[in-house]
């Protein structure tokens, strides 16, 4: 009887150990790696953004010259440039410094795809209104001699020419937009820092006003005669146009829940320029009272172009909602 109990006593004393080893993890199955996450940024996304796109040193080029109207400054004289209109064109000659600025607020879609655990690649295209604008002027002075032959009297006769004036300009993008590629480094499956580049395309302006005072005296080989006439230029340009350009920069975007995510970013962006083309006109001056065809019948003309440039950084924060279509729902992991 004795025995019988410890046969029983036994084999309950084996059972459980061999229960207890059962529910123990194995070492092989503590060998295999956990399964990696899903791709959280795979798929489409659209978005709003808003921001500010500050100037950076930028500015304008005018060139101006100054040609004759439609008779010589001396009706009897021989046909050379007439001194008012080359001193008004240096005058209207100068560089301006102009620094656009403005906000700015748009949209955006694009597409991501995510290479394993760490690295993210996509496209994105956006558009956006723009408050961005810049205005400045510069001054300028010219001076001019011409002499000749009076071809009624023979007589040698001189003038001389001092200008000073000014050119305004007026320059802005109405709407900018952009097509990047973006290569981005996830610091944490639900933390990118990207960078990003490529198209920048946009509708500019640019106005022109342009103001000049010349002041002509003349003297003919006997002496200074006396003639002088007083002649204000004022005219300008306007000139709107598409143009395309580039763009380079970088930022973080940031998966807050599943689905949504907010991006910040930073990006440097030109257009090149655009030439304005100007003219500026002078009436003709009373005729002298000494010498009623000494100024003739001439108008006076300064005619030449501004060069606009375009270039900024745009800095701004957008809100993606990502409808990853064809790709696994993300999960946003939590540390």
């Amino acid at each position: 009887m004795r025995k019988q109990l410890y046969y029983v006593v036994g084999l309950l004393a084996l059972g459980g150990a061999s229960a207890l080893a059962a529910d123990l993890p194995s070492r092989k199955a503590a060998l295999i790696p956990p399964p990696p996450p899903p791709p959280l940024w795979t798929g489409f996304y659209a978005g709003l953004n808003a921001g500010y796109g500050a100037g950076v040193s930028s500015g304008a080029t005018s060139a101006v010259l100054g040609v004759p109207g439609p008779s010589d400054y001396w009706s009897d004289s021989g046909p050379f440039a007439p001194p008012t209109t080359l001193g008004s064109g240096g005058a209207l000659t100068g560089y301006t410094q102009i620094i656009q600025s403005g906000f700015i607020g748009g949209g955006q879609v694009g597409y991501n795809y995510q290479f394993g655990s760490s690295f993210v690649i996509g496209l994105e295209a956006d558009i956006q209104g723009t408050g961005i604008r810049g205005s400045g002027r510069h001054y300028g002075a010219g001076a001019d001699t011409q002499s000749g032959i009076d071809l009624n009297h023979g007589d040698y006769i001189e003038a001389s020419s001092a200008a000073s004036g000014f050119a305004a300009i007026n320059a802005g993008v109405d709407w900018l937009g952009t097509v990047r590629g973006r290569v981005g480094y996830l610091f944490t499956p639900t933390f990118l820092i990207f960078g990003t580049g490529g198209l920048t395309y946009g509708g500019v302006y640019a106005n022109v006003s342009n103001v000049a005072f010349a002041s002509t005296v003349s003297a003919d080989e006997d002496g200074p005669a006396g003639y002088g006439a007083n002649h204000t230029f004022v005219g300008g340009g306007a000139r709107s146009q598409t143009r395309v350009g580039w763009n380079a920069g970088g930022g973080f975007e940031w998966l807050f829940a599943p689905n949504w995510s907010v991006k910040a970013e930073a990006i440097y962006w030109t257009l090149g320029s655009q030439n304005v083309p100007t003219a500026a006109f002078a009436a003709a001056p009373a005729p002298d009272n000494e010498d009623p065809a000494w100024y003739g019948d001439s108008a006076f003309t300064a005619v030449g172009g501004t060069r606009v440039n375009y270039q900024g950084v745009i800095a701004r924060v957008g809100l993606n909602y990502h409808f990853n279509w064809g790709a696994s729902a993300p999960v946003v992991a939590s540390y």
